[in-house]
């Protein structure tokens, strides 16, 4: 949740470096800092607190160069500081800023300490400064800093996003991206980077978007991008479409449909900061997060709509995984009534826009509790739930048009499984070997999701059968029950069909009562413990004369009845099943939806962000 933005012109830079790092404070407001290169060398001011402090303080020593680097700081190695802040240098030779989080900085700092280097700050960061400076003296030929920048980075394991500048080039700006984003601004005579194109907008709307692996070399005329071996590459300029409503939905009929098939990306870059290569990255809580959950015994989940299904799945993997006692509600019964909060209880609060009235005011109210820590879990940055929550964790689904959630419903339950996980590890639930099982499946999710959604010429023609039905039910057990849940108002949102969902066990319980020709069936049968008792619901259901729609695993087989309406998905085994599962249902109602022709989009009676009661 760090920002980085960078400059390189024939004017001064630092006014273009403040105005980025107020567009990017909703990324971090506990520190922040500037450096530039100029003739006399580099010169370099931090300062704790918001983007304002610093500006002044710039002001002050005027500050002023035509190549520079910012940074704005969200703590996860050390304490918000002004030694923690960004830059950080290296025998005043170099500055450079830091996004994400370096996972072998511990064995780095000890093979540098050797070669005498002194670390002064608490942060990973500073290894990545000192490392490129070690390559920098082993290089007797004076080795071009591209190929120095590109041996240290070879060393780092994890996700990061760097700018650097030296004091010796002082028109050349250096950046590189492995997981954290980073996009170069493109401009006459000039060349900048950040973290956010939002940052760049005041310059520029011209924008090239880095890929991983990808090292960048930024003169005020020109502009290289290599691999970490050398290999040039070749990002094409784009043009940034302002504001969230100029989103485009390309080659799509309707953004929702857009935006199901982006979950594979939006899954991704949702991992880059919380997923190394072999191991959880519970940085991503923040300095003290992981200190302060680890001993929880029990965590209260609140939230509205999509975010409160996200939540019941949630509940599942908290008490399974980490042995953590979890009850969800909805927001809007939350905030009017008095809570019992047990010793040792967190509380959880989710929303899509960190907007939401009700979760908001849940929030407000829960500060007020006995509660060990609050924490909020949102897809936008700069929200209001964001800057009031303790620990705050970032989705990194990207601009979502569509009213009717789909890709930041699906981060929201990455997060959820990555923080359970997380838990479960901290409370010595989860060995060295079963945490690379945890990383490797989370690795292999953002595939298996595009795999589910290949179905969806299958599902449209599964879609004709719902366009004249005025109801339908939703069964699933366990974990999938509130995925059943979510299907359901998926379906009623966008298409004006009423559906429910139901527990499967509890079909005899009332509702098989509706069951006929006319009541369709959907159902979500992953191979999992439960399975046996989903048959039998499945034929009770036939023997009603109901028509089934089943949404199973490959590894499933069902008899010839209830197999007659069936879609096997890839994937649909496992802790991650209720995500992947969750796409055939989103398309269902997309598809049912289009038939109809309702307005997919903008369904009726329904806003993205319910800012008010």
């Amino acid at each position: 949740m760090c920002g980085i933005i960078g400059a390189t012109a024939n004017r001064d830079v630092v006014p273009i470096l403040i105005e980025g790092l107020h567009r990017l404070e909703y990324r971090g407001y506990d520190s922040a800092g500037v450096a530039v290169a100029s003739e006399s060398g580099l010169n370099h001011k931090k300062t704790v607190g918001q983007v304002s402090v610093l500006e002044h303080a710039v002001t002050e020593a005027k500050l002023s160069g035509h190549c520079g680097i910012g940074h704005t700081r969200w703590a996860t190695h050390g304490k918000p500081t002004e030694i923690n802040a960004h830059p950080h240098g290296s025998s005043e030779s170099l500055a450079l800023v830091h996004n994400g989080i370096i996972e072998n900085h511990s064995v780095l700092r000890e093979k540098l300490m050797t070669h005498g280097y002194v670390f002064v700050s608490e942060t990973d960061t500073e290894v990545i400064a000192h490392l490129i400076h070690f390559h920098l003296t082993q290089s007797p030929s004076a080795e071009d800093r591209l190929t120095v920048i590109q041996k240290a980075l070879g060393e780092l394991e994890g996700a990061y996003a760097i700018a650097v500048i030296f004091a010796d080039m002082a028109d050349h700006l250096f950046g590189a991206r492995m997981g954290s984003p980073l996009v170069v601004g493109v401009s006459s005579g000039e060349g900048y980077l950040a973290s956010d194109p939002l940052a760049l907008l005041q310059v520029t709307d011209q924008m090239r978007y880095l890929e991983n692996g990808d090292v960048v070399v930024l003169t005020p005329d020109e502009c290289t991008i290599t691999d970490l071996k050398g290999k040039q590459q070749v990002r094409e300029v784009e043009r940034f479409q302002h504001g969230d409503q100029a989103a485009d939905k390309g080659s799509y009929r309707h953004f929702m449909l857009k935006e199901i098939f982006e979950q594979p990306r939006a899954i991704k870059d949702t991992l880059s900061d919380k997923v190394g290569q072999s191991r959880l990255l519970d940085e991503a809580l923040g300095v003290d997060g992981l200190s302060m959950l680890k001993d929880i015994e029990q965590l209260h989940i609140v939230a509205c709509g999509t975010s409160f299904h996200a939540g019941l799945v949630a509940k599942y993997w908290f008490e399974s995984k980490a042995n953590i006692a979890v009850s969800v509600e909805v927001a809007s019964e939350y905030r009017y009534r008095d809570p019992c909060v047990p010793e040792n209880c967190a509380f959880l609060c989710i929303s899509q826009s960190g907007e939401t009235a009700d979760t908001l005011a849940a929030l407000r109210y829960a500060k007020e509790k006995e509660y060990v820590t609050t924490i909020g879990l949102c897809n936008m940055p700069g929200a209001t739930l964001v800057r009031e929550a303790d620990i705050r964790l970032l989705t990194h689904a990207g601009i979502e048009v569509g009213v009717a959630s789909t890709k930041a419903f699906t981060t929201q339950l990455v997060v959820l499984f990555w923080l359970a996980q997380v838990m479960s590890k901290a409370r010595g639930h989860l060995n060295k070997a079963q945490e690379l099982n945890v990383v490797q499946g989370l690795h292999a999710l953002p595939d298996q999701v595009a795999l589910a959604g290949e179905q969806s010429s299958m599902i449209e023609k599964l879609a004709f059968d719902l366009v004249d039905k005025p109801h339908c039910l939703f069964l699933g057990r366990g974990l999938h029950y509130p995925v059943a849940m979510e299907g359901a108002l998926k379906l009623k949102e966008i298409s004006y069909i009423h559906a429910e969902a139901y527990p499967a066990g509890e079909l005899k319980h009332g509702p098989l009562a509706l069951v006929d020709e006319q009541m369709p069936v959907i159902t979500v049968a992953p191979d999992d413990h439960l399975l046996e008792k989903l048959k039998s619901n499945l034929q009770e259901v036939s023997a009603r004369g109901g028509e089934l729609i089943n949404f199973v695993s490959k590894s499933v087989s069902l008899d010839e009845t209830d197999a007659k309406h069936s879609i096997q998905v890839e994937g649909m085994e496992g802790d991650l099943s209720p995500i992947v599962a969750s796409i055939p249902l989103q398309l269902l109602a997309y598809y049912v939806a289009l038939h109809k022709g309702t307005d997919i989009d903008r369904p009726r009676n329904l806003a993205k962000s319910v800012t008010v009661e």
